[in-house]
């Protein structure tokens, strides 16, 4: 029978690749770590260790497990959270993960909201594209991911739950006023991260091209930077362009172009108090951006 201290010992021998750093982690000793190892072993009947030298690494059987014990003690850890929320007000850690657009708009507005109306819930924040925060929040490493998706594009996991809180327009950034995508076919393109990069794809096919991508970054700063110098041109959504903006560059909205902004929790419902506190403050935050506050220069 699995244990769940055994599945906690290896998600975390996982993680740091070491039997010490794991004893670091968990404050156990080492010879305490290698006997969780070898009962979870004795226990499945498989072998999840090899011994390299002075170190070990794990077999494909317990990388296969590890994977799995991270998001069982995850989802525990997140239920004694929930259950120790139901019984007190909306207190302790929230943990959300935002890409840098949000982080600088969206976020901010919701902290100031929570600070004034739960002084006792501890937000935590941390910077991650939509598709690492969506497997943070798989695992129980955060509470809430807010995540920007195409309105055709696949439908998240099961297990997901989405709250739509705005649209955001995408914009053409270029050394031209009122551009287009159809003067870019020949140009080189700044591309981003994996899901940037689908959103820029789509958007040029829908122009009937394939971008040729030239430049990759996902910092908005260096992307406006490449384009004034003229080394490419490059989409940003309307909350990047809220977030930082140089004069010395153009915004293009593209029309009937644009990604949603959800609040993504996972599990069943009801929320935990903290949690709730969190979906209401980011929607509350979540004004739709225009192309008046972005407006082409």
């Amino acid at each position: 029978m699995l244990s769940l201290v055994h599945l906690k010992v290896l998600a975390a021998v996982a993680r740091h690749e070491s039997v010490t750093e794991a004893a670091r982690e968990l404050h156990y000793s080492q010879p305490s770590v290698s006997h969780h190892l070898s009962r979870l072993e004795a226990a499945i009947g498989v072998r999840l260790v090899q011994r390299i030298g002075r170190g070990i690494r794990l077999t494909p059987e317990g990388w296969l497990l590890a994977n799995r014990a991270a998001e069982i003690v995850g989802r525990v850890d997140a239920a004694t959270s929930e259950l120790a929320a139901q019984v007190w007000r909306p207190a302790g850690p929230a943990r959300t993960a935002a890409d840098a657009s949000a982080l600088s708009t969206i976020v901010p507005r919701a902290a100031v909201t929570l600070a004034q109306a739960h002084p006792g819930l501890e937000l935590s924040l941390i910077d991650r594209h939509p598709v690492e925060a969506l497997q943070m929040l798989r695992h129980g490493e955060i509470d809430v991911a807010l995540v920007f998706r195409h309105a055709d594009a696949p439908v998240e996991d099961d297990g997901f739950r989405l709250r739509h809180l705005a649209d955001d327009p995408i914009h053409l950034i270029s050394q031209r006023p009122d551009d287009s995508l159809a003067n870019h076919r020949h140009s080189a393109w700044i591309g981003g991260c994996a899901r940037c990069q689908e959103e820029l794809t789509a958007a040029c096919r829908r122009a009937g091209f394939t971008p040729r991508i030239a430049s990759l970054s996902d910092d908005m700063v260096v992307v406006q930077a490449l384009v004034a110098a003229g080394t490419g041109v490059a989409i940003l959504p309307g909350l990047a362009l809220q977030a930082h903006r140089r004069p010395d560059i153009h915004a293009s909205e593209l029309t009937g172009f644009r990604r949603q902004i959800h609040a993504a929790t996972y599990g069943e419902p009801p929320d935990p108090p903290a949690v709730a506190a969190v979906l209401a403050a980011l929607a509350g935050a979540a004004t739709p951006t225009t192309s008046s506050t972005t407006a082409t220069q």
